[in-house]
């Protein structure tokens, strides 16, 4: 865990660093569980479907979090979360003002401790983190983005227990 994480940390605080689009903060709960996670955006050069009055584009997120278990059952842990994300974005091409999009993702998480209560075992520290969302950017450039997200982490049944979590989160970003 330790040797990946290093590996994740040396990629993100590599040479484009001064590259990073974006910020990022969420929270979330789902199945006896809070969670938060602070995040980096770096966007896509590359955009697809620019015919019409929409677009897809995309962004890298890399994000550390926190999922604290509170489950009536017992032994409640807390979670170290590190993800890297592409996310893929349906929004607008030319917008002004409000600016709704929608986003669907898969990404790649480790984590730490492999349960967040006596109920809820996730098999390995590695998960697949998949989300669909919705939202608005606005002010000044489209600059803040606030969105709703349904995230789901498993580990794909790669390895046995695989109980997943599912989460409702609201993420705010800041774009430079």
């Amino acid at each position: 865990m330790k040797k990946i994480g290093l590996l994740i940390s040396a990629l993100l605080f590599s040479g484009s660093v001064s590259a990073v689009d974006g910020v990022s903060v969420e929270y979330g709960n789902g199945d006896a569980t809070d969670m938060a996670r602070a995040g980096a955006v770096w966007h896509w050069d590359k955009q697809w479907f620019t015919d019409g009055n929409w677009l897809v584009a995309g962004f890298w997120e890399a994000s550390l979090g926190s999922w604290r278990g509170h489950s009536a059952k017992g032994n409640n842990q807390t979670i170290t979360d590190i993800g890297i994300t592409p996310v893929f974005r349906l929004q607008q091409k030319n917008p002004s003002g409000f600016a709704p999009y929608a986003e669907a993702a898969i990404g790649f998480h480790l984590i730490t401790p492999t349960f967040i209560n006596a109920d809820r075992k996730f098999g390995s520290a590695f998960q697949f983190g998949d989300h669909i969302g919705a939202g608005v950017r606005f002010g000044d450039h489209q600059r803040f983005d606030l969105g709703y997200r349904f995230q789901h982490l498993s580990n794909g049944s790669i390895k046995k227990p695989n109980q997943g979590i599912n989460f409702n989160q609201v993420r705010f970003a800041y774009y430079f």
